[in-house]
């Protein structure tokens, strides 16, 4: 342990075991600078300023009585008064001596005698702890240059310790003032305002997903980040093969607005300014893919150093182009969530979309609206009605606390609004751009954080469901029970469930809900006359060289990220199956798409593959599944093949797929095909010898079976996928396909609403039984059941 009686030392000097003398922020530099270097992680040296020196600085200025006087006379309706005068003294007082000589000297030595511009951030013994999270009470100054500002910026990081916030803060979490210190970090400034910073987390925020980092990335000095009043890039990259030199799994690239970037000031009181970024930097990525890679093997790297999730603010050097972490503290929501329950949310109703950003949580909140400008405003708050503001900052808490929801027009992931609604356990949208103009106070609203990556808020309130899922005494079963499911990042939410992978995976969701443009708009964009569409499809494919690559690159990405969150277990991923009517929606489609009169038996699936009519399409559709198997590495990746009519349409499609690198077997890639057609069973054995599985899809197999349109309202009646002539072909085609060695699984809802329909499923012999999410645990306690009765 360092001199607890010093009054700086050297980063160099400090272990993460000098908490208590410089504050877990310095500390963990301290730590990382001796201990992580040769892994090549670069951290901005500096030094510290200790406990025992803010302590004589307070005993030189006779200040330990007369906050103590301030805080025992304040009650809760005169915190702003008392932390004005505890404030105010500290701007009157004055350096001792010795210390105020150890500080230059530090500044003098870190600069080798140069006038250096440094960070100064403030480090306090009760912040930065594993058990007490809302950090960032205190202030941090950027870009301070010359002795005399230095000292000045020290002075104002000891007032910080008394601001509204941090007072009210260490009142909750049971602090007392006087025995809380501060220590402040002198740090060199890495030339990010010319460059580009921001957040990463070693876990993912959300769902707590262990084997995913999360980066958030902006033009200029983090702060804005951190702030949450700019929309950043958001960057995923997936753990496993992280180590392998042959892939480079960044699971997403989500490209932000980043309006504004805060840089250097030219001079005069602010050494920082806020100013809007151009055009080329709104529609560019801050980080490359190697960039990327690079922070997430150091979040792996940390992580592994101190032994949990870690929260790591980072930077990157304009001028050098270096990356550099900056702080590490640990991670304190996720880390210390219960893994052994779900608690799942499901809208069964739900009003005009009113506002969509970046969900926050997993829970849906219903209530009025309450848009605040301050929070000095917080006498208008009701309690438990939904906050709309632009952005939050640490001065918000209080007001946070009494809300059911928080909703801000800016923000990503690890802005401040973000991190305090997860630590308060409340749904948030952030980064909506437009809430407080769309939304008015009193205006009854839903917020849902339920369906995903993104977050809605809805008019009106909506019915939902609430149900906790309890994962232990979960059975194990012989009869594979896998998922189906269709949004990437509503998989993560799932990740806990002991599912065996994912039976499937509908690509058309991906295509509909992130990609939004038909395919052929991005090969042969002249043939969409449509101004609306062509505006949109460039907005959209701005970042991209190409507009094809933001086809494949969104489509991989998106499948990759389900297939990580069930890695190694096989995902089988469904080639696209819009209907003619489906596809003439997406942007552009119209232009490619014949009307049919009955699209359910038309133009769908295996018969738009080798079509010249489609086949680029479906060419960009297989360069995504090759991209996301063997550049971004999830070899776990299945593809299938659904509505293939014919054994020459079989054939055909899997010749197209082999021309465009998709061959069968090769890099071990399977290659299933959807069983939903009579003739699928009729002819299973030469199916089999073409494929290496069947998923039987019941809804189709039914509704061609009984001759009965499942989307009829007058025929519902007889529409019943346990009709005895569908029960026959299902037993047929696993009978037929098991003497070819063929894998036989069912994607369909039937299982879940059915046990009896389970139960005959796995006296049949399936391998597989897939079922949505929320109902797993229901269909694997059937199927364990069944199977105990079978043995």
């Amino acid at each position: 342990m360092a001199d607890e009686n010093a009054l700086t030392l050297p980063f160099t000097a400090l272990r993460s075991t000098d908490t208590a003398l410089v504050g877990g922020k310095n500390a963990s530099l301290g730590e990382m600078i001796a201990t992580l270097k040769e892994t090549g992680i670069a951290v901005p040296d500096g030094f510290a300023t200790t406990a025992h020196a803010y302590r004589e600085f307070l005993r030189r200025n006779d200040l330990n009585g007369a906050i103590a006087r301030v805080v025992g006379a304040r009650n809760s309706n005169n915190l702003s008064e008392s932390g004005k005068k505890i404030r105010h003294m500290f701007d009157k007082a004055e350096f001792p001596p010795p210390l105020e000589q150890e500080i230059r000297k530090g500044y003098r030595q870190l600069g080798n005698g140069e006038e250096i511009s440094v960070a100064v951030r403030s480090s306090a013994t009760a912040e930065d702890l594993p058990a007490a999270s809302f950090a960032g009470q205190q202030e941090s100054f950027l870009n301070i240059r010359g002795e005399e500002a230095l000292l000045d910026a020290c002075r104002k990081c000891y007032a910080s310790l008394f601001t509204d916030r941090a007072i009210s803060y260490r009142e909750n979490q049971g602090f007392d003032h006087l025995q809380v210190a501060l220590s402040i970090g002198i740090q060199h400034m890495v030339r990010s305002d010319l460059g580009g910073a921001g957040v990463m987390f070693s876990i993912d925020t959300e769902t707590g997903f262990s084997e995913a980092v999360l980066i958030n990335a902006s033009w200029g000095l983090g702060e804005l980040v951190v702030q949450g009043s700019v929309d950043p890039d958001e960057y995923r990259v997936f753990k496993p093969l992280l180590d392998n030199p042959q892939f480079r799994p960044v699971l997403e690239r989500r490209l932000g607005n980043k309006g504004n970037k805060m840089i250097y000031a030219g001079g005069g009181d602010e050494p920082t300014r806020k100013v809007p970024t151009d055009e080329s930097e709104r529609n560019a990525f801050v980080l490359t893919d190697t960039e990327t890679m690079q922070l997430a093997r150091w979040a792996v790297i940390i992580e592994r150093h101190y032994d949990r999730p870690m929260d790591i603010e980072w930077a990157k050097d304009g001028e050098t182009r270096k990356l550099w972490v900056v702080q590490a503290r640990p991670e304190t929501v996720q880390s210390q969530r219960g893994s052994q329950m779900l608690k799942s949310y499901t809208l069964k109703d739900k009003g005009k979309e009113l506002v969509r950003g970046l969900s926050v949580g997993e829970a849906i909140a219903t209530g009025k609206v309450c848009q605040l400008a301050s929070p000095d405003e917080i006498g208008q708050f009701e309690d438990g009605a939904i906050l709309v503001t632009p952005m939050t900052d640490p001065d918000w808490v209080p007001v946070m606390k009494k809300a059911a929801a928080i909703v801000t027009d800016h923000g990503g992931r690890t802005s401040h609004a973000a991190i305090v609604s997860r630590e308060l356990g409340l749904p948030a949208v952030v980064g909506t751009g437009n809430a407080s103009r769309v939304l008015k106070s009193g205006q009854e609203v839903t917020v849902s954080c339920a369906e995903g990556d993104e977050g809605f808020i809805y008019e009106g309130k909506a019915d939902f469901e609430t149900r906790d899922l309890a994962l232990e005494d979960i059975p194990e079963t012989k009869t594979a029970v896998m998922l189906n499911l269709a949004n990437p990042s509503a998989a993560l939410q799932w990740w806990r469930l002991p599912a065996d992978g994912v039976g499937l995976a509908r690509m058309e969701f991906i295509i509909n809900n992130l990609i939004k443009v038909h395919p052929m708009a991005l090969v042969e964009p002249d043939r969409v006359t449509d101004d609306s569409d062509r505006q949109r499809i460039a907005e959209l494919t701005r970042a991209f060289d190409e507009p094809t690559d933001y086809f494949v690159e969104t489509l991989a990405r998106g499948i990759s990220l389900i297939a990580a969150s069930r890695w190694p277990n096989p995902v089988i991923v469904r080639m696209s199956d819009f209907k003619t009517n489906e596809y003439a929606e997406l942007l552009g489609g119209r232009a490619f798409e014949p009307k049919e009169e009955n699209p359910m038996l038309g133009w769908r699936g295996a018969s738009r593959y080798y079509h010249e009519g489609y086949e680029k399409g479906f060419a960009l559709e297989c360069r995504a599944i090759k991209m996301a198997r063997e550049v971004l590495g999830l070899s776990n990746i299945r593809v299938m093949i659904p509505f293939c009519r014919t054994l020459k349409e079989a054939d055909r499609v899997l010749e197209t797929m082999a021309e465009h690198g998709l061959a069968r077997s090769q890099s071990g890639l399977e290659i299933y095909v959807m069983c939903e057609i009579p003739s699928n069973v009729i002819l299973a054995e030469q199916f089999a010898q073409r494929f290496d599985g069947f998923s039987i899809g019941s809804n189709d197999l039914t509704q061609l079976t009984l001759g009965v349109d499942r989307d009829s309202d007058r025929l519902a009646g007889l529409f019943d996928e346990q009709d005895e002539a569908v029960k026959v072909l299902i037993t047929q085609v696993i009978e037929r396909a098991h003497r070819h060695d063929c894998k036989v699984g069912l994607c369909g809802q039937a299982p879940s609403d059915h046990p009896e329909f389970a139960q005959f499923l796995v006296e049949s012999g399936i391998d597989s039984i897939s079922v949505n999410p929320d109902s797993f645990i229901r269909v694997k306690e059937q199927v364990a059941a069944t199977e105990r009765r079978l043995s």
